[in-house]
């Protein structure tokens, strides 16, 4: 069995970003993640980020992504990949599979960074091959430089659905339109602007009816909804393409905290169910902390900013930061939060984050 000060399971933004407080305040740090490569989905980010200069404004996520690799390995990080952590036990025990056999480690603090999963969207023809998350066709054409299909049609307007509809575009795809369910467009109007100058229609209160095919996509049929969001008779349209993109929203992956006895807060406009943690990251378990879109689902700038605290309050607690300095650093940390939950996008994250503060308030 090895032995580590801080375990973090999850190489993503939030895994590195605290990886990197935590090793440079001189705690000795244990990244693992379960896929071959570390960063998560800051290097299927092509695009600049936005916000501030202090969020990284105008820097692409994979430069950020690079970024943050080389400061861990120029802080002796210890990064496991194809490591699948699949068990976390009392006195912080950590159980994980590497290289196909069974392995133990032994941490002081564990931080779950664990991210989120795309959702799914069930309708007919919904399990024949070409129908896949967005995240999914992203990995394919940002990482894996493979084309996922010919006509795409984008079911989601948020800004995963908005951002890589314009990035297939870049990669020669033919995304024929986008639709969403909702009344109006979810994400920001400057990623639905790009698309739309491209050519790409949206069609909101619309979604899918059924997609035809035997053995493979060949064609979607959607349909309008009304304000009851009841389909339309009549208003059906047919769309000839050969593959269908579902960026339907994410759900945090929580198996881990779940296992681990981690109190948990049910909040829609984070996900779902979430792990109450304080305002360290700590959960109702001692000694473990989250980070991240398992924490709630934002934006990968607020998931490196709650790594950072947790990193910060970690080495905190293993003696690494006199008080005053930690509580200096762990302030600039949530202002830069509170900045990024602000304005008409971030205000329900806001409160939604208040929420899980205030429960376990309520638990204390």
């Amino acid at each position: 069995m090895k032995n580590t000060e801080i375990a973090i399971i999850g190489a993503g933004p939030a895994g590195l970003s605290c990886a990197v407080e935590a090793a440079r305040a001189g705690a000795q740090v244990t990244v693992l993640d379960e896929n071959l490569k570390p960063g998560g989905q800051l290097f299927k980010q092509i695009h600049k980020f936005f916000g501030s200069r202090e969020h990284q404004a105008g820097i692409r996520g994979f430069r950020i992504g690079q970024n943050l690799l080389e400061e861990t390995e120029k802080l002796g990080v210890n990064v496991l990949l194809s490591a699948s952590v699949y068990g976390i036990y009392e006195d912080g025990l950590i159980a994980y599979i590497k290289d196909g056999r069974d392995h133990t480690l032994k941490a002081k603090k564990i931080v779950i960074a664990t991210g989120a999963s795309e959702n799914a969207l069930a309708f007919p023809g919904c399990t024949l091959p070409g129908v896949m998350g967005a995240g999914a066709a992203q990995t394919m054409i940002n990482v894996n430089r493979v084309l996922p299909g010919e006509k795409i049609l984008m079911v989601g307007s948020g800004n995963v659905g908005l951002i890589v509809s314009y990035q297939l575009l870049q990669a020669g795809a033919d995304v024929v339109a986008l639709i969403e369910a909702a009344p109006k467009i979810g994400g920001y109007g400057v990623h639905a602007a790009k698309i739309r100058r491209a050519g790409v229609p949206i069609y909101t209160s619309t979604t899918i009816k059924e997609v035809l095919g035997e053995e493979k996509v060949e064609g979607v049929v959607t349909v309008s909804l009304d304000e009851k969001w009841r389909p339309l008779e009549g208003s059906e349209k047919e769309f000839r393409v050969d593959t269908v993109c579902l960026a339907v929203g994410l759900s945090p992956l929580t198996e881990l905290a779940w296992m681990a006895g981690c109190e948990f807060t049910f909040i829609p406009a984070l996900g779902g169910h979430v792990p109450i943690h304080d305002s360290n990251m700590e959960t109702t378990v001692p000694g473990i902390y989250v980070a991240g879109d398992v924490t709630g689902v934002e934006e990968a700038s607020s998931a490196m900013e709650e790594g950072r605290l947790a990193g910060v309050a970690c080495a905190e607690s293993l003696g690494y930061f006199e008080g005053q300095k930690a509580l200096e650093l762990k302030q600039e940390i949530w202002r830069r939060l509170d900045a990024l939950r602000t304005g008409p996008f971030g205000e329900a994250r806001f409160r939604a984050k208040n929420e899980q503060l205030n429960a376990r308030r309520k638990l204390a």
